[in-house]
């Protein structure tokens, strides 16, 4: 994949994350309702400043802007082994701008460039069952849902220290599919 990913949409660009990206990324992820379908903790300013420091050296997390807002991220990471070609995709937006079809539009730049531009055969996503916006993004961007893995992940613990385990629907779209 290339290394200096800007993508422009109608409304967006889609671009690598930058060192100070970081107020903008403590917005949606220090908001506790974020965690409902996803791991970890809302997180502090120091810690949103390392993590922009990590996601400035990669791609594998790309910065989502509006006018010169980041407004929420994609991840778009390559499975190994490399030769099957396959990347998953997993999105996080600030609730301040959902609803409006931003994740939707970011989503079909990188899925389309990515079949076109990068080589990719394959796209997978995964989500929550009970996530129902997330799964019907993935509908709408025409991933297809194929199996959901029965208890397969947790990111949480009972009071008394065991797993509670999550059911996940996993999505694929296939080059040949568009």
């Amino acid at each position: 994949m290339n290394t200096n990913i800007s993508l422009k949409t109608k409304r967006l660009i889609i671009r690598r994350f930058k060192a100070d990206d970081y107020e903008d990324v403590y917005d949606y992820l220090s908001d506790p309702v974020t965690y409902i379908y996803e791991p970890g903790k809302p997180i502090t300013i120091e810690e949103a400043k390392k993590l922009c420091n990590q996601r400035a050296k990669n791609n594998d997390f790309l910065a989502v802007l509006l006018k010169n807002k980041l407004i929420g991220h994609i991840y778009c990471g390559q499975i190994k082994p490399k030769k099957i070609m396959t990347w998953e995709i997993g999105f996080i937006f600030n609730r301040d701008y959902q609803g409006k079809g931003y994740a939707t539009e970011s989503l079909k730049a990188i899925i389309e460039n990515g079949f076109k531009k990068w080589g990719i055969h394959k796209i997978t996503a995964y989500c929550n069952p009970k996530n129902i916006r997330s799964w019907k993004l993935l509908e709408r961007v025409k991933m297809k849902r194929e199996g959901k893995l029965r208890k397969n992940i947790y990111f949480n613990l009972d009071k008394n220290g065991n797993p509670i385990w999550l059911d996940t629907y996993e999505y694929g779209l296939l080059k040949d599919d568009i």
